[in-house]
């Protein structure tokens, strides 16, 4: 299984395997010694907030591009297929919330929600942080990941009739 991606000079597409795509991603192999260092490292010191996802769990991120967020580009707009990829990640972990404690009140889908409005608003402004020191970068990404927590839950708790599944 492979998935399509532009190499660094956006001129040309090529297959990936999930061990070349996470190798790509976080520069040591699937599995390898400092792989989840090296993933925190490139995340949060990404140079944009599309980057920081693009480095964020790469295996995740290989079977969503795959699965989602490729097939629903074919039949949409891009923008519109980055934010149904993001929903259905954030569905994903809403029904592991379920799973795991038998109810489920949408707080990750409305975060990732937000997470999608971030990277369309900083693509649309073209933000750019690679001058910037890692450190800066670091905390851009995270006050964008801390925003949309506070968000989500914020909205949760203002929104009389927020909905929830229960298996009760």
């Amino acid at each position: 299984m492979t998935v399509k991606i532009m190499n660094a000079d956006e001129n040309s597409i090529r297959q990936l395997t999930l061990r070349e795509y996470v190798r790509q991603r976080n520069g040591v192999p699937l599995g390898g010694r400092g792989s989840m260092s090296n993933m925190l490292s490139r995340s949060f010191g990404a140079k944009s907030l599309a980057a920081f996802w693009r480095y964020w769990n790469p295996i995740f991120g290989f079977y969503l591009h795959r699965f989602v967020f490729a097939p629903v580009s074919h039949i949409t707009p891009r923008w519109l297929a980055l934010v149904v990829t993001f929903l259905v990640c954030g569905a994903l972990h809403d029904a592991v919330t379920f799973v795991a404690r038998g109810s489920t009140t949408f707080l990750f889908t409305t975060m990732f929600a937000c997470f999608a409005i971030g990277v369309l608003a900083s693509e649309a402004v073209r933000l750019d942080m690679s001058k910037m020191p890692w450190l800066v970068r670091a905390l851009i990404n995270l006050i964008y990941i801390v925003a949309c927590i506070t968000a989500a839950f914020y909205a949760r708790s203002v929104i009389p009739s927020w909905p929830t599944i229960s298996s009760n």
